[in-house]
């Protein structure tokens, strides 16, 4: 994947907010409709974090009756010189492959998954040197197999990772904050599940939304604002937190890394 091996993300897609995002898909985080034009604001301060950290940001228009169409990392999952487009696992958010695939087709082989296969990006996670697969209600065996087929070819293994019903993707509830390391919230994945990793930051369960980070290069990395136990925590682990107001985003059961998509 992009800059994973060391952090250095240089370049990130992310697509504006849908101006009916106030319907977007929520049943986690979301206590009532997201705000749109708030949306908006917080979605500018994302890429504008991203922006001070040195990433470059192209920004794709809105996509027009998708409201999930913001959360472009579920639509692909991008490895060397490889771009596997995902199929959504809700039907509403079929669609919104179509426009990314074709972007990407300017800088990657593009490999599709078939008919049967379910797939969210969102329920990936690359720790270094092997793919994490959530297995949840986006994401099917069918996927599964089919990416980690995809990712031997080029020498990656995976591990398949059943996703408890308290949330919906595993980014959800953990992240990478450098390769061999993860950020994991309280309540949701089972020690025996993350048992191959020594080295892990426990989030507090009433601060799960937090545990979703995006590392980038220098120590830094994006967590959402409002979780002070978990900003103590990624100090104390060494990393310099970049605080990044996500509150309306969340209403719609979005986090950081569901905004953007890494192609370099």
């Amino acid at each position: 994947m992009p800059g994973v091996f060391d952090r250095t993300r240089k370049k990130a897609l992310v697509r504006d907010i849908s101006s009916n995002f106030n319907k977007a898909l929520s049943t986690f985080f979301g206590e009532r409709e997201p705000i749109v034009d708030i949306a908006k604001m917080q979605h500018k301060g994302y890429v504008d974090a991203l922006q001070s950290c040195g990433v470059e940001v192209e920004i794709l228009e809105e996509l027009s009756g998708h409201p999930d169409c913001c959360f472009v990392e579920d639509t692909a999952i991008i490895f060397d010189d490889v771009a596997v487009i995902c199929r959504p696992g809700h039907p509403s958010r079929v669609n919104e492959v179509h426009t990314i695939s074709e972007r990407l087709r300017e800088d990657f082989e593009i490999k599709f998954l078939s008919p049967d296969a379910k797939m969210d990006g969102g329920d990936v996670v690359f720790t270094g040197n092997e793919f994490l697969i959530g297995r949840s209600t986006r994401t099917n065996d069918n996927g599964i197999n089919e990416l980690s087929e995809i990712a031997s070819k080029y020498g990656y293994s995976t591990q398949v990772i059943d996703v408890p019903n308290s949330t919906l993707h595993l980014t959800t509830v953990c992240s990478v904050p450098r390769n061999g390391m993860l950020i994991v919230a309280e309540g949701h994945l089972k020690p025996e599940q993350i048992s191959g990793f020594q080295d892990v930051i426990w989030i507090p369960n009433n601060e799960t939304y937090a545990s979703n980070t995006i590392a980038l290069e220098n120590g830094k990395i994006l967590v959402s604002a409002g979780f002070p136990i978990t900003k103590q925590k990624i100090e104390d682990a060494g990393f310099e937190p970049i605080l990044v107001e996500m509150s309306e985003i969340m209403q719609a059961d979005g986090s950081l890394t569901c905004c953007s998509l890494f192609i370099e």
